[in-house]
């Protein structure tokens, strides 16, 4: 089921972006009018109205479409609270132990050795 919703997500987007790039935007009435570009496949009224509708149903398609992917890939057992419900209490902590201070180079660390005696 993912696979083929992935599949035609992919479909959607692609057709979207091309669709968006067929249309003319708001300037192009001085370019036409140089260019003696001609609309007559899609009537007098040019292809603006059918690319509008095309676009906002490509629109919704792929809405629905990352909807679903986001629901289908989303695990249904995963919380964040879940590893906190399974786990025992913890215990008070035992009082942390200061550190002893590293020894001193100069300083020897076991008392002197008693001098030999003659």
């Amino acid at each position: 089921m993912t696979t083929i919703l992935v599949i035609i997500h992919i479909i959607v987007c692609l057709a979207l972006v091309f669709i968006v790039l067929l249309q003319h935007g708001k300037g192009a009435g001085i370019g036409a009018a140089f260019g003696g570009s001609s609309q007559t496949v899609f009537g007098s009224t040019g292809a603006a109205p059918f690319l509008a509708k095309l676009t906002a149903a490509a629109a919704i398609i792929f809405m629905f479409t990352s909807l679903g992917l986001t629901f289908l890939g989303q695990k249904k057992d995963t919380s964040i609270m879940k590893g906190l419900q399974d786990r025992p209490a913890t215990q008070e902590a035992a009082p942390a132990q200061t550190p002893k201070p590293p020894a001193r180079a100069d300083k020897p660390t076991s008392p002197p050795a008693p001098s030999p005696k003659k």
